[in-house]
């Protein structure tokens, strides 16, 4: 059976179950979400005030005590979702601010964990992570796990969803692991496709449920196909032309709490990486604002990941190095090719200060698009970003977007409250562009080799063209032992590295753009090794230790 056809069939399963949680009454395997409904014996005017605590308390088989908040669904309705990660009995029992409503307070219950159930890693594998310690994510078993991300702010909202079906198959077919997508309204979709928003009011907001429903389906659409779910819980964009539709710049502080709070409680048993804030700015007046909101979200114990999206060429690795809540530093380098970008990517705060932090993952969120400012960013262009972010920081990751994908525009359609941009392709004919294939090839590529050990080593490097000619800069990257050294070379010139311990290489090149790889000939000379590339076009070569 070919990849394409056992996707396909998974969706088709999953859509006549009606959600993935289709299991035998009272079991669930591990590494699936458990949902357990309650009826409230009380009716609220607003649930979201009137009850300022409903969560339950699961126990595991061994006796582990993990804490998750339940969340309102309209009505008397509440229910509470949590992914087990141990085989065996749970039991569970709840709690709420709110003692005298005995429809939520105290009641009591268990389920049977069983065994792994499908071949996705997701399922088999478990959760994302990140090791104590490390510059990676992992699965809960420990097996690294590559982001390789695509940007679809719009996708969740606007998306019908054979449409999401689609667009979801081909990213997991292509090699994406990661779904970028926005879960309010916000400056470019101001509703969704039912016309609908997340919530109403600012001082006092009220939550519409059946938004979230929707937004129900294609989350868990999204892990279906083996894909992680990236939610960006509050976007952020304090520039005049986003405030007003801008729920994580124009909310009060703890207005923004509480909606954030009950998304990561409606969502925290899928497989999901919390994105707190959308293109916000995170310094200066804004800073205290963010670790306020950070704390007050997750400053308890929560599920997931947790990272942030800065808006252009700025990032929050120092500033936020203290906050526990931090799992990811996500920085965003933005939509330009020039001079200035080009350096920050390789010689900004990133590349400076990445050794001086507390480890974390450290991944561009938002790259050039491809196809943006009218059409000026090329598939070569998105290749020299990301691979020029890959080796600024240890290896953890990268992110894609395409001008058309993340509005979710039809063909001739353009982005609401943006600049009108020519020459875009709608979302679906954007997934065969050029770059959005060759992201996929520098997943497969990155993850034949030991990707999770590999750290910046511009020391290797005796020449740096890209200090007379900024976009010719060679990006360089080693392994802890030293026996895998990875160098981007965007155009063609003689990579002089150093071998300071006389070892013998094997060279190869691999092509990108084609995605093939060419075998060179075994480096073995001490000191100083010379080797130049098999073509014109910007190439990796892998040295690895015989």
């Amino acid at each position: 059976m070919n990849y394409s056809l056992f996707i396909s069939i998974l969706l088709l399963l999953f859509t006549m179950a009606g959600s993935p949680e289709s299991w035998a009454a009272g079991t669930v395997p591990v590494w699936r979400r458990f949902e357990q409904s309650f009826t409230s014996s009380k009716t609220y005017g607003n649930p979201l005030y009137n009850v300022e605590r409903f969560a339950v308390r699961f126990t595991s088989p061994t006796g582990r005590i993990k804490n998750i908040n339940g969340f309102w669904d309209g009505g008397t309705g509440w229910k509470v979702r949590f992914m087990p990660d141990e085989q065996g009995e749970w039991s569970f029992l709840t709690s709420c601010s709110d003692t005298a409503n005995t429809g939520l307070h105290g009641q009591s219950g268990s389920f049977t964990c069983t065994a792994p159930e499908g071949k996705l890693p997701v399922y088999t594998r478990g959760s994302i992570t990140h090791p104590k310690g490390s510059y990676h994510l992992s699965h809960a078993d420990g097996t690294p796990f590559f982001w390789t991300a695509c940007t679809a702010w719009n996708g969740a909202l606007l998306a019908a969803e054979e449409e999401w079906k689609t667009y979801l198959e081909d990213r997991a077919r292509t090699g994406y692991s990661v779904i970028h997508f926005i879960t309010t309204q916000w400056r470019g979709a101001d509703k969704d496709l039912n016309g609908q928003v997340a919530f109403q009011g600012s001082g006092r907001i009220t939550l519409n449920v059946d938004f979230f429903r929707r937004l129900d389906r294609k989350t868990d659409m999204v892990n279906a196909v083996g894909l992680v779910a990236a939610p960006v819980l509050l976007w952020a964009l304090p520039a005049p032309q986003g405030r007003e539709l801008s729920p994580g710049y124009y909310l009060p502080d703890q207005e923004a709490i509480k909606l954030a709070r009950y998304m990561v409680a409606r969502y925290g048993g899928n497989h999901v990486i919390w994105t707190l804030g959308g293109d916000g700015k995170y310094t200066d007046e804004f800073e205290q604002r963010w670790r306020t909101i950070g704390r007050g979200v997750f400053g308890d114990e929560h599920p997931g990941i947790v990272t942030t999206h800065p808006q252009g060429s700025s990032w929050v690795g120092r500033i936020y190095a203290s906050e526990d809540w931090l799992d990811l530093i996500g920085y965003q380098s933005g939509h330009n090719k020039g001079e200035k970008v080009v350096n920050w990517i390789n010689k900004g705060p990133m590349a400076q200060e990445w050794d001086k932090l507390p480890p974390r993952p450290i991944i561009n969120m938002e790259p050039s698009y491809e196809q943006i400012n009218d059409g000026s960013i090329t598939d070569k262009d998105v290749r020299n970003a990301s691979y020029w972010s890959l080796s600024a920081t240890p290896v953890a990751g990268i992110t894609y977007g395409a001008s058309g994908i993340w509005p979710w525009l039809k063909e001739g359609e353009q982005a609401l409250n943006h600049r009108p941009v020519k020459g875009v392709y709608g979302w679906q004919r954007s997934l065969s562009l050029p770059g959005s294939r060759q992201i996929g090839y520098l997943s497969a590529f990155m993850q034949k080799l030991p990707w999770w050990t590999l750290k910046p080593a511009p020391d290797l490097l005796a020449e740096q063209p890209g200090d007379k000619v900024y976009n010719h800069f060679i990006s360089v990257a080693q392994s802890g032992d030293g026996k895998t050294i990875l160098a981007y070379v965007p155009v063609k010139s003689t990579v002089k590295l150093y071998n300071p311990f006389n070892r013998s290489f094997q060279a190869q090149w691999f092509d990108p753009a084609a995605n093939t790889l060419h075998k060179d000939s075994l480096v073995t000379k001490a000191g100083l090794m010379e080797i130049t590339p098999p073509g014109e076009q910007d190439y990796v070569l892998v040295l690895q230790s015989k």
